[in-house]
């Protein structure tokens, strides 16, 4: 094939892969909204000498409830469409690679796609693991469908050359890393979300002021949600942390310096940092919980914040990491 026809592949692959991650999303919302076997309320009634008298649920009934044969049927419809809209995202990449000979993530357009899969890649084999974690996934495919759009409305990049200071065997080694740390992370901020606001809504139940919610009580329980959370950060620290160290050598070898605080490497440090927080925080007594959850979300803030506003907005010696080749 020629460069022209690997360039097609890859932008029609792109188009079927948000196309299918879509139809995911409405298979998602479909199993929330359809798939569980209603429950009584949640507060139950007990008959005394003076009338109805209402209690909180017992923490055993916030579990979510038994899935219909038409719930099950749904969730596998969106995970069939999820992995095949990843397959399509995965043949955008290589397509690219092919048809310019060079690592598929020379600019933002092919370093935002490689992210955004690499959070579905995770997604998907926790997923598949952990059944109950296919109930995040419209949480997770929403964003991955919003993020696909914005991608190749603002970002795209026609297939070709990179420049000439990325013309190096580092790009495989350090832009690598950075990929897989960033698309990781995101996922375990997702993840952090939906524990806040299943720890939330929990309290709220089992003080007896909840109103019923069939989308929060459908979603895994709060220890579930952490503890996924908390292990896909301890795979994408050390990832995180090797990206940073090889970039620090690979700035040694193309500008003479370690270490130079241009704004991409100061928040990238910084993400470190709020990162060795959530880990220390999660391993210690009085942090664990919503406190360190807070810091993994304040961690994907961090992140978004790095991917856009620093890569698009600022300027500095990273600024060939723009839109264009």
């Amino acid at each position: 094939m020629s460069a022209d026809q690997w360039a097609t592949l890859s932008n029609t692959s792109f188009s079927i892969a948000v196309g299918l991650y879509s139809l995911a999303v409405i298979a998602f919302c479909a199993e929330l909204a359809f798939g569980g076997v209603r429950q009584a309320d949640p507060v139950r009634e007990l008959v005394g000498a003076g009338g109805p008298v209402e209690r909180p649920r017992p923490p055993q009934d916030l579990a979510p409830p038994p899935e219909s044969d038409r719930g099950r049927r749904y969730g596998a419809l969106a995970m069939g469409l999820t992995v095949l809209g990843a397959l399509a995202h995965l043949t955008v990449l290589v397509a690219r690679a092919a048809g310019t000979d060079r690592w598929p993530w020379g600019n933002m357009y092919e370093f935002a796609t490689a992210s955004v899969l690499v959070a579905v890649v995770a997604y998907l084999s926790f997923a598949f693991r952990a059944p109950s974690l296919r109930h995040i996934g419209v949480f997770v495919m929403g964003p991955a469908v919003l993020c696909m759009v914005l991608v190749g409305l603002f970002l795209y990049a026609e297939a070709g050359p990179v420049v000439a200071s990325l013309r190096s065997a580092w790009l495989a080694v350090h832009v690598s890393s950075v990929v897989l740390a960033m698309g990781l992370f995101f996922t375990s901020g997702i993840a952090s979300v939906m524990y806040l606001v299943r720890t939330r809504y929990d309290a709220r139940v089992l003080a007896g002021d909840a109103p019923a919610s069939r989308v929060v009580h459908r979603l895994p329980l709060a220890a579930t949600l952490d503890r996924t959370a908390h292990r896909i950060a301890i795979c994408a620290f050390p990832i995180w942390t090797f990206g940073v160290i090889a970039g620090a050598i690979w700035a040694e070898s193309a500008w003479g310096r370690f270490w130079g605080w241009d704004p991409k490497e100061t928040w990238a440090f910084i993400a470190w940092v709020v990162y060795a927080a959530y880990l220390h925080a999660r391993a210690t007594a009085g942090w664990r919980g919503r406190p360190a959850a807070w810091v993994n979300v304040i961690g994907l803030v961090v992140m978004i914040f790095n991917l856009l506003y620093v890569n698009l907005v600022s300027t500095g010696l990273h600024s060939y990491a723009g839109v264009g080749n």
